[in-house]
């Protein structure tokens, strides 16, 4: 077998399941061996069922002693059942809309199932379980790797692809790591690591394999941003004059807070240089953010240069217009709105505008990136909620002006230092420490599902005294898949089914609210929709918002002051902090309730955490520590290349080492074009391919 063999030419692989695996990004054997798993399953033991333990997942091997029966339970739910017996006893086994089990399972077979058994009672039963046939038997015995997977391929399918692929060719795997750098950090080959990452020998060579694939990603991603940041500070830019920051601060209708002033200073050094800024701004929901984007805007303005202002969605681009116009107008800055929402006649009337230098700062959305939008002189790019764009973007937007232009870019993410260092790399950091004064610290509570009609309650009142309040699900509708384990309303614990946002949406404005204003809005309304039902919210028209979390970069009303997230746990601590940060906005005094029925203490103590601290860092940090970075960025670490094995959160040791390493080797060989240097190079270029050439 070779590395580029088609998975469409292994057996049982026929095109339906070929596009499902190409989905994944998965073609050929060679992509298998770098699609690493996200989890692995301890299947080396095999307990008696009356000794299986009830805490966490485990094998058993049993006889099957009756036909599996399937029962009908309501429309779309079916349970499918059986009674499995060994020497110490009998269980029963359950099974959630998997028909297919009356014809896998046969009477007098025996089988290992992998799974967590419960004890009802007397009873011990296993709810959902992976199982084969004990003669033939592969993913017993083992520890067994978890991977992502998508609709139409299992995690089964996958590990027999993994395990084909790995057997055939993982002495195949180029070891793209200069000896020196392998040997001075004691790691192991590449064949070692692919081998121990799919199917571990035991946990120590997991560990040895991992270490070696995280440090390889890391100095090969620590090699690419030293580029980056080698090519910013070789580039020529256009330096704007300096203005004295009096003149812009009477413009505010505010006193700024210190950390503002400081942001301000550092950018107007910035742009006095003749070389482009690159700074991210970063700063807690409402800590002043826009007012640090509109100086630089005027800075731009004063100089004789555009600005473009970049919002990853159409409400927030209108919302800054509406905010910079009132704020820059008094000063001569003419601002205009381009968004793919616009109708083509406004359309075309703004880009003709923006063409003929009539505006001098023009807000958007990913409109300000298509042909039609030409600058007459494009000096300074801002682009908010960074972790919702990426390097491409920011690149894309940048490349429209003839010279470099300034880049500044605002986030309401809190990123520990650490984080922020590798995935802004080409950038500066300044953070905006402090509150504006006047604004109120949101009180945030944790309730069970025991409080929900105190909760409901809590809700009419605020209501009542003439407030808004927010409800946030986080499934969009009933059945949606969720990530691993059983679809929404099928768990065992019906308080804990997700609030799907339509029906929930149905529920309140039938029967708990049938005398409010109640509407709903998700990701996959039409932009136009989504932008009339925030619109009526936003002017007062709505009581109660029901959403997903499309919410969470949104429209600004001061007027609501509540906000309830239903199945709090399924959220991590970063994404709860965005959403709070919604309320808190007006004279009012704001809340936060976190509704949660999920007992695990883990959980608990998670969630207790968030309601003690609004320190979007100090949650930023315990998030990292719990969860890795994933939830920073969704899945993708945006604006960095997708990192497969390495979590910068537990992995910051390895990350230092790994950056010291990168530093030392291109101190002797700036360009890595040595011989024995050029697949490292081949390396650095695959993975940033995503965004561009970013080496020319």
């Amino acid at each position: 077998m070779t590395l580029d063999r088609p998975l469409q030419s292994f057996p049982g692989i026929g095109p339906a399941k070929a596009k499902a695996l190409q989905k994944l990004g998965l073609t050929a054997a060679g992509d298998l061996l770098g699609y690493y798993p996200r989890a692995y399953e301890d299947r080396t033991q095999i307990y008696p069922i009356t000794s299986a333990p009830t805490e966490e997942a485990g094998c058993v091997c049993a006889l099957v002693a009756e036909t599996p029966r399937v029962s009908r339970v309501r429309a779309g739910l079916t349970l499918t059942k059986c009674r499995i017996v060994d020497g110490s006893g009998a269980a029963e086994v359950t099974f959630f809309n998997q028909d297919y089990v009356r014809r896998a399972l046969v009477v007098g077979e025996s089988y290992i199932f992998y799974g967590r058994m419960e004890l009802l009672g007397r009873k011990r039963q296993l709810t959902n379980p992976v199982f084969e046939r004990e003669d033939r038997a592969r993913f017993t015995g083992r520890i067994m790797p978890v991977y992502p997977l998508t609709a139409g391929v299992s995690n089964n399918l996958l590990a027999s692809l993994a395990l084909q692929s790995v057997e055939g060719c993982a002495d195949q795997v180029p070891d793209e790591l200069p000896p020196a750098v392998r040997e001075k950090h004691q790691l192991c080959t590449a064949e070692f690591a692919c081998r121990n990452v799919h199917f571990p020998a035991d946990q120590e060579a997991l560990a040895v394999a991992r270490r070696r694939l995280v440090f390889e990603e890391l100095f090969t991603l620590s090699c690419g941003m030293a580029f980056l940041r080698r090519r910013r500070t070789d580039a020529q830019g256009r330096a704007f004059p300096k203005r004295r920051l009096d003149e812009f601060l009477a413009l505010l209708p505010f006193p700024p807070t210190g950390a503002q002033r400081r942001a301000m200073e550092e950018i107007s050094a910035d742009l006095a240089q003749p070389r482009p800024m690159n700074r991210l701004i970063q700063g807690d929901v409402g800590s002043g953010k826009t007012a640090v984007a509109a100086f630089a805007a005027w800075l731009a303005h004063a100089g004789g240069f555009q600005s473009a202002l970049m919002a990853p969605t159409e409400i927030l681009a209108r919302q800054h217009y509406e905010t910079l116009t009132k704020l820059l107008a008094p000063a001569g800055v003419r601002v205009g709105l381009l968004t793919g929402g616009m109708r083509a006649a406004e359309k075309k009337a703004a880009q003709a505008a923006l063409a003929a230098g009539e505006y001098d700062l023009m807000v958007g959305t990913h409109a300000l990136l298509s042909e039609g939008a030409v600058y007459q002189n494009l000096g300074l790019v801002i682009t908010d909620e960074q972790h919702r764009f990426g390097v491409g973007q920011r690149s894309a937007l940048a490349s429209k002006a003839e010279v470099p232009p300034h880049v500044l870019v605002m986030s309401a993410t809190p990123i520990p230092r650490t984080l922020a260092l590798l995935i802004y790399g080409d950038l500066d950091v300044t953070v905006i420490d402090e509150l504006p004064p006047g604004r109120t610290a949101v009180e945030t509570f944790l309730v069970g599902e025991d409080k929900r009609a105190r909760m409901y309650n809590f809700v009419r009142k605020q209501v009542s005294e003439g407030r808004q309040v927010y409800m946030i699900c986080p499934a969009v509708e009933e059945g949606a898949q969720d990530g691993e384990g059983e679809p929404p309303g099928l768990l065992p614990n019906p308080a804990a089914e997700l609030k799907a946002v339509t029906a929930y949406a149905k529920e309140l404005s039938e029967a708990v609210f049938p005398d409010l204003r109640v509407a709903f809005v998700h990701g996959k309304l039409k932009p136009k929709d989504k932008s009339l039902v925030m619109s009526a919210f936003a002017h007062g028209e709505i009581d109660i918002l029901v959403s997903t979390t499309v919410v969470e970069v949104g429209v600004d009303v001061p007027n609501a002051n509540l906000m309830v997230i239903e199945n709090a746990e399924r959220f991590g601590l970063s994404q709860l902090h965005q959403l709070r940060g919604r309320v808190g906005r007006g004279k009012w005094q704001s809340y936060c309730v976190l509704v949660s029925a999920n007992r695990s203490p883990e959980t608990r103590e998670r969630l207790k955490y968030f309601t003690q601290t609004t320190d979007g860092f100090k949650i930023a940090e315990k998030d990292l520590e719990l969860r890795g970075p994933g939830d920073f960025f969704g899945q993708r670490q945006h604006g960095l290349p997708t990192l497969r094995a390495a979590d910068l959160a537990g992995d910051t040791r390895v990350l230092k080492e790994a950056q010291e390493a990168a530093n030392e080797l291109l101190e002797t060989d700036p360009e890595l074009d040595w011989p024995g240097h050029r697949p490292l190079m081949g390396k650095v270029r695959r993975l940033f391919a995503e965004e561009g050439d970013i080496f020319n």
